[in-house]
Parts: structure tokens; sequence; C-alpha cells
């Protein structure tokens, strides 16, 4: 009789140890789709929002001109003092070519300044999707092994980033700008962005 016990207790082990990591799993998921607030993978947030944006500098795309001059890589330095539009991009990524012409409307605003950082492309290709949709940006740097991505936590292209004059990222959009989300959401933190910044103007200013 304790033997049959015993090997009913030991099946029920068996059962929940099998059972355990599904139950782990579901959990984690659960926990994760949450975060996302209503599922909208735009919303995923970024441990950097808050933080100075990483001081990588990045070599120019070599070849890319305006006026006639070779356009700058990443300088970190250049963030400090005005609002700037990070985005991420290449020239494969099929949404990229998508948010390409909304790039050059939000490169009209003289409120800010874009910077692109090309990721794992081809120069030539590169070149050639900037010469087919104009270039947006003031700045581009080449990330050609991916690991600039890394340090400004990108899941994937495109992604955009705001980082506020005094150089710390306030706003992370993951995935394409689009039609929809441009008014909803990214003009509105670059807002925002500005505000805060003329706010902290005029504070200087009267100290």
């Amino acid at each position: 009789m304790t033997g049959q016990v015993t090997s009913e207790a030991s099946q029920q082990r068996r059962s929940w140890l099998t059972v355990l990591p599904v139950i782990v799993f579901l959990a984690l998921a659960a926990l994760f789709w949450l975060r996302l607030g209503d599922g909208d993978p735009s919303r995923i947030p970024s441990a950097l929002i808050g933080h100075p944006a990483p001081q990588t500098s990045l070599p120019p795309l070599q070849g890319l001109l305006s006026n006639g001059a070779q356009v700058p890589g990443l300088d970190p330095a250049k963030f400090d003092g005005k609002v700037s539009i990070v985005n991420v991009w290449a020239s494969w990524c099929v949404p990229c070519h998508d948010e390409a012409p909304l790039l050059t409307e939000l490169a009209k605003d003289n409120r800010l300044q874009l910077i692109g950082i090309n990721y794992k492309d081809a120069p030539d290709n590169a070149r050639r999707f900037l010469s087919r949709y104009g270039n947006p940006f003031a700045s581009v740097g080449v990330d050609g092994n991916g690991r600039a991505a890394i340090e400004w936590g990108v899941y994937g292209v495109p992604e955009t980033f705001i980082v506020g004059r005094n150089g710390e990222i306030t706003y992370k959009l993951v995935g394409p700008i689009t039609p929809d989300n441009i008014d909803s959401a990214l003009m509105a933190e670059i807002d925002k962005a500005v505000n805060a910044a003329s706010i902290s103007r005029k504070l200087w200013s009267a100290d």
C-alpha cells in the first residue's frame, strides 16, 4: 500500500514538472503582452528613455553629398542644444521605404535636426535609397557591424528616437513612422521635447 502511494506521489510530481515550464512560459508571455499596453509593438518600453543618448561616434556614408560637401557622420556632441530625431534605417528594410516621405516632411521643421543611423547596409544601396527619396538627414552615421544599434537598444529597423536639447532620449518609436502615428504619437512627443527645451532656456535666461 505504501509503495502504491509513493508511486502515485511520484507520478504527480512528474506531471507538475512537465506542466511547470508551460505555466512559466504563459506567465512571461502575459507579462510581456501587458507591458505592450494595447498590444501595439511601437509601445515597447526603452530603458534608455530619460538617459543620455549613447556617446557613439559613427563614420559618414562616404559619397553622400549635400551642396557638394560630404554629409557628416554621427557626432554625439551635435545632440547638445537642439532637439534631434534619430532614425535607424536601411535600404533593404521595406518599411523604411514607406516612411521615407514622412521623414522628408519632418526635415522641414526648423525646430529639429534629423540624424540617420544606417544599419548594416551596403554603401551603394544606402546612397541610392537617399537619392531616390531625398536625404532628410543633416548627418548620417554608418553602423556597419550593428554595434551602435545595440547601444541604442534597437529591436529592428526602422526605429526612431527623440533626443532632447540636453542630449537625453525622451521617446522611442518602434517600427515605421506612418500617417497615423506621426500625428497621434510622434509629433506630440516632438512638441513636448521642444516645449521643454524652450522652458529650460527661459529659466536659464532668468537666472
